[in-house]
């Protein structure tokens, strides 16, 4: 069984690779170099089974509480590039999901979670399951 609970964070960043220049960033990443914000959305998948005693996979009070603490509290209105866990990490939807999973799976159950989205846009969505990339 499967629960996924979603979480909103507002926050901005840019997307830049430091071993190139401004200009080679431009032309890659286009109008994301510059400065610009989201309002995103991490959705994080548990998997498992319920408990027999409460019938729930996973107390979602406590999951929130993790979840607030290892990552919502740190992101949330920040300059993305600036927040500590993600110290070398070129801010795309899809470098967030992988950082996300590393920051989430060590402070939940081993082998519960499942997945992490991020949510960037209604248009871009980026899903990971701890593949090894």
């Amino acid at each position: 069984m499967e629960l996924t609970r979603i979480y909103h964070f507002s926050a901005g960043h840019r997307l830049e690779n430091p071993a190139l220049g401004r200009e080679e960033n431009g032309r890659l990443y286009g109008a994301c170099a510059r400065e610009h914000g989201h309002n995103y959305y991490l959705e994080v998948t548990m998997a498992g089974r319920p408990d027999p005693t409460t019938g729930m996979l996973v107390d979602v009070a406590r999951l929130d509480d993790v979840v607030g603490r290892a990552l919502i509290e740190r992101v949330d209105h920040r300059a993305l590039e600036g927040v500590p866990e993600l110290a070398g990490v070129i801010t795309t939807g899809e470098s967030l999901a992988r950082a996300f999973w590393r920051i989430l799976a060590g402070t939940l159950a081993p082998g519960a979670l499942q997945q992490v989205a991020v949510v960037e846009t209604a248009k871009n969505r980026f899903e990971y399951r701890g593949e090894d990339l």
